[in-house]
């Protein structure tokens, strides 16, 4: 099957798959980067404040093509930030059997659906869900707009129960629904676990963080969505000396978290830390965090990386993943946005009973297992197989 791939700029989360799928030869990819050659290297990122540039190859081993983005405001963040003149006509000289494309909130996204739809086999990747639908007119203006969108569409991929909701309320069938999880590279976070260790245990003395103490990670953006402040209230309810919070990753809400956790010194910062790092970073931690409030955390991969890490988690109900996993008191807690009081006593029960952290942390890795680009690759041979017949 030749596969043409529209997404909109090269994605450290993305790469892995298509680097996998041109290796295997089952399926052709070409991946056609909508953002244009703008996209590519360093990018401001504003959610972070700061340029971003991974440390991880996301141009190799696999074929791609940067379109031409004439936008007057090129990037990510508005609809008309992607147009792509070219595109259809560069998709349909090179005769793909089957488009997948990743998100249609884009104008040249919409565009391709729309073009392909009936032509050749349409395939569409979104991660959103009902989580923090939007209540009363705007839902329902809204919802039989999204379902004209998803009518263009042959197979969805979603990467979740709460997607997969989301998606049959918009219109789609059982048959169309093909689960192809969110995934992260496993391997690169489980190991070497040895050396990790040690790189992790010099950065713990640097940091100040002692053998016995158990130390809660929150890595991501600095945002309201993912509710960083919710660490140093929990810090507030629980005096143990041994207790200590780590706060790695830099964003708009840097400075307020900064200045309220400066008189508890066992809250510690890191700032943004790039991809050959965080599996050190992980191995900071007793336990990892996630304490989203929406809207919008549509899904949460550090939680991924976490549990690749062997690490138990700690996950709120708006985080997208929550549903799928975390289990209560086997990998880690899955709690409401707003309970408190659960995440204390949680937190308290694991300060009385450390040995409970150790088996938490290796359910965590055989769930994440099953959550792999070998998944989804497996899914995008089922639709080819489809295609063959």
């Amino acid at each position: 099957m030749k596969l043409a791939i529209l997404s909109t700029h090269p994605i450290q989360y993305n790469a892995p798959l298509f680097q996998l799928l041109a290796a295997e030869k089952k399926v052709e990819p070409l991946v056609f980067y909508s953002w244009g050659s703008g996209g590519s290297g360093d990018k401001y990122d504003p959610d972070f404040g700061r340029k971003i540039e991974w440390d991880i190859p996301l141009l190799e081993g696999y074929a791609y093509r940067f379109v031409k983005n004439t936008a007057k405001s090129p990037g990510t963040h508005h609809f008309n930030g992607i147009i792509n003149p070219t595109l259809i006509e560069e998709i349909e000289q090179w005769k793909p059997d089957a488009i997948l494309v990743f998100g249609w909130n884009f104008r040249s996204h919409l565009a391709c659906l729309r073009h392909f739809h009936g032509k050749i086999l349409v395939l569409f990747r979104g991660d959103s869900t009902l989580i923090d639908e939007p209540s009363g007119l705007r839902k329902w203006l809204r919802r039989p707009f999204l379902r004209w969108v998803y009518k263009h569409i042959d197979y969805a991929l979603y990467v979740g129960v709460q997607n997969k909701r989301y998606f049959i309320k918009h219109g789609l069938s059982e048959d169309q629904l093909i689960f192809a999880p969110h995934a992260i590279d496993n391997n690169r976070f489980e190991g070497p676990d040895q050396e990790y260790l040690l790189r992790a245990k010099a950065l713990k003395e640097k940091l100040g963080i002692g053998e016995g103490d158990m130390v809660v990670l929150f890595a991501g953006k600095l945002e309201p969505k993912k509710n960083p402040l919710f660490l140093l209230d929990l810090a507030r309810e629980i005096d143990d000396p041994s207790l200590r919070f780590l706060i790695v990753g830099n964003g708009i809400l840097e400075d307020r978290v900064r200045k309220e956790a400066s008189d508890d010194p066992r809250i510690l910062f890191l700032d943004f830390q790039n991809q050959r790092q965080m599996p050190v970073v992980y191995r900071l931690c007793s336990l990892f965090m996630l304490p989203s409030n929406g809207p919008g955390e549509t899904w949460g991969l550090a939680v991924n990386e976490a549990m690749a890490c062997e690490r138990p988690v700690m996950v709120s109900d708006k985080a997208g993943c929550a549903a799928d996993l975390v289990v209560t008191n086997w990998n880690g807690l899955l709690f409401g946005a707003d309970d408190r009081a659960t995440c204390v006593r949680f937190l308290k029960e694991l300060l009385a009973d450390r040995s409970r952290l150790e088996a938490m942390g290796v359910h965590s890795k055989r769930i994440i297992r099953d959550y792999s680009f070998r998944k989804i690759a497996d899914a995008l041979d089922t639709i080819a197989d489809k295609i063959r017949k």
